[in-house]
């Protein structure tokens, strides 16, 4: 049993922000289920979207995001955040993070991404992830009122209604969480005052996908079976350009390429996405997604390819070292040729339904970052929009914490039990996790991807019903490993994708249904949202 003030559960931008600002005046305890770096955070390419030149306005990025969003922003929200932004990363560059400069040595070298209006990106070359979880990690390790421990999942959340003894009333309240050390393989319990849920995404309920390993929807589903209302998650990201290369997985070629000039063509070398949208290369990733989806499958091609081979190949390499010098290392030289590329799932735009504080529907439990859904992104989310959307959701979370602390610190104290085993034992064939496992991200992948149908969507529930019910049993019967928890978080979150997915009868955003081909403002112009 350890106790603590602060229990962070994930270590991206959202995680790290938020445990320096919290560390004042609470102890933290921040838990990652592999290394500190292994986030979506650190693989992220583009950059930091904030109103930060002249040229650009609080109007115009806003503009930009609800436009992205396909009706159903939480105007309010966007306003919030894109006002908010700026200063945020102020607070970035104050933490250590090197943004690049620009040229003329007045402020920030700004790029340019799909569905923006004007460049307003601040990056970090096609390293900004990598620079910002180094700077924050950095600040992390120093501040001694931050404990953080590596190689510890979390499996479920401690919540009031399930201490024996207590008659529950009103809502729900988060004391904490079960944690499997993946060293010793114990589960301890952790209680907490405020527990906060930043785990990232869930690319990995996807056969092809950007995202780190660790995306496994850990903190949708405990937040899920804790009883925490859930929203949108029939909107999954398909990253239009990820490096089609049997060799290398989850390599993803920068919407800032396109942004540079860069343009995509199919084999016979023709430009095609004028045809599928009038904003061309520069569209929104659901549309780009859709144009190079709709393109492979009229020709069968495998793959298309972006091309900025028109550009100096001392600017390509210089501005994408990073994507030149990994492409090149697997045979393609983006200078000379165009990058073969493929759409795969890159950023889950629902997730556990928060308030403008980051508060869930549990009392004492937080969800910050991608696992969120604050409202900013609506149906699509902007290029750029996540890592702003993480750094001043957990500051303003931070600001709730400390104005409410002395009435956070008042609750009274709960005895939990610790994690019961029962009967059971320890599991021999791992090939029944990776069989579930393989076959739960082709279903997805083939019945749940960038374009739908509704009778796609009933014969999945007949395939995938009987997988969720074996896993559903293999949870109980054997004792826990690292695999069979990611397992049992991966069958829920794609339950629940499935559910919202049969649910919204329209098109939108990224959610497209080939029965629905047309927006449906009037029954369908509003959340989905679930719960237990």
């Amino acid at each position: 049993m350890y106790e603590t003030d602060v229990l962070i559960i994930g270590s991206g931008v959202a995680g790290l922000s938020f445990a320096l600002k919290v560390a004042s005046f609470a102890r933290v305890t921040l838990v990652t289920k592999k290394s500190c770096v292994d986030t979506a955070t650190n693989l992220a390419q583009g950059g930091v979207a904030a109103v930060l030149s002249e040229d650009d306005t609080v109007e115009s990025h806003v503009q930009d995001t609800l436009r992205s969003g396909d009706g159903l922003c939480n105007e309010e929200i966007v306003r919030l955040v894109v006002k908010e932004g700026p200063e945020r990363v102020r607070e970035l560059i104050e933490h250590g993070v090197r943004f690049m400069k620009a040229q003329n040595g007045k402020g920030l070298d700004l790029g340019m991404e799909g569905g923006h209006s004007v460049r307003r990106v601040a990056h970090a070359l096609d390293l900004t992830g990598h620079e910002i979880e180094r700077a924050l990690l950095d600040q992390v390790e120093r501040n001694k009122a931050v404990e953080v421990l590596e190689n510890h999942l979390a499996i479920d959340l401690l919540v009031e209604s399930k201490v024996e003894g207590i008659v529950h009333q009103g809502r729900e309240r988060c004391l904490g969480a079960y944690v499997l050390n993946r060293l010793t393989g114990a589960v301890e319990v952790y209680r907490a005052r405020i527990t906060v849920l930043c785990t990232g995404g869930c690319g990995k309920v996807y056969l092809y996908t950007t995202n780190p390993d660790i995306a496994t929807g850990d903190g949708v589903s405990m937040a899920y079976r804790a009883g925490a209302r859930v929203a949108n998650l029939e909107f999954v990201q398909f990253h239009p350009t990820c490096f089609y290369n049997p060799r290398l997985k989850n390599f993803l070629i920068s919407e800032a390429v396109r942004g540079e000039g860069g343009v995509l063509i199919n084999e016979q070398g023709e430009p095609f996405m004028h045809r599928y949208d009038e904003r061309g290369d520069l569209a929104t990733r659901d549309a780009v997604a859709r144009g190079i989806d709709a393109e492979m499958k009229e020709s069968g091609a495998d793959c298309v390819y972006l091309d900025i081979t028109h550009k100096p190949a001392d600017f390509v390499a210089k501005r994408f070292p990073t994507i030149y010098s990994t492409c090149k290392r697997y045979g393609v030289d983006m200078t000379k040729e165009p990058i073969p590329v493929v759409p795969a799932a890159h950023y889950m735009c629902g997730g556990v339904q928060v308030d403008q504080w980051g508060c869930t529907t549990i009392d004492c439990l937080m969800a910050l970052g991608e696992t969120s859904c604050t409202g900013l992104h609506g149906a699509n989310r902007l290029a750029s929009n996540s890592l702003l959307e993480a750094v001043v959701f957990a500051h303003r979370a931070s600001i709730w914490v400390a104005k409410n602390w002395q009435e956070i610190t008042s609750l009274p104290a709960r005895q939990v039990q610790g994690w019961r085993v029962g009967k059971a034992r320890s599991i021999e064939e791992n090939v029944l996790i990776s069989h579930n496992w393989d076959q739960i991200r082709r279903l997805m992948w083939n019945y749940v991807g960038i374009v739908r149908r509704e009778k796609r969507l009933r014969l999945l529930r007949r395939r995938i019903d009987p997988i969720f019910a074996e896993i559903r049993e293999h949870f109980h019967d054997y004792l826990l490993t690292p695999d069979l928890v990611e397992l049992r978080n991966i069958a829920v979150v794609s339950e629940l994708i499935i559910q919202c997915a049969s649910l919204r009868k329209e098109s939108r955003g990224l959610h497209y249904m080939v029965d629905y081909p047309y927006r449906d403002d009037v029954n369908f112009g509003r959340d989905t949202v679930l719960s237990r």
